[in-house]
């Protein structure tokens, strides 16, 4: 589980790239809420799992925080906070 928490951020990575190398006129029809959302869901994850000493919660969502954190940066970045 360990491993997958590590893969499985990383399928974020494309919607990334696309958010800012490929298709950053797109951005306006990302969800800012959504993703903001993700961030703080995979941190409480990541601070749950910390405290109870488990890497397999602890560091996946870590990960996931840093991706999610990044796209809802990028869409701010963009847009800004449109609801």
């Amino acid at each position: 589980m360990l491993v997958m928490g590590i893969v499985s951020p990383m399928a974020t990575i494309p919607q990334l790239y696309k958010l800012f190398f490929s298709h950053t006129q797109h951005a306006a029809g990302l969800s800012l809420v959504t993703w903001a959302l993700y961030a703080l869901i995979t941190l409480l994850w990541a601070i749950y799992g910390f405290y109870h000493k488990n890497p397999a919660i602890w560091v996946g969502n870590a990960l996931s925080f840093v991706m999610d954190a990044a796209m809802a940066c990028g869409i701010y970045a963009y847009v800004g906070f449109v609801v």
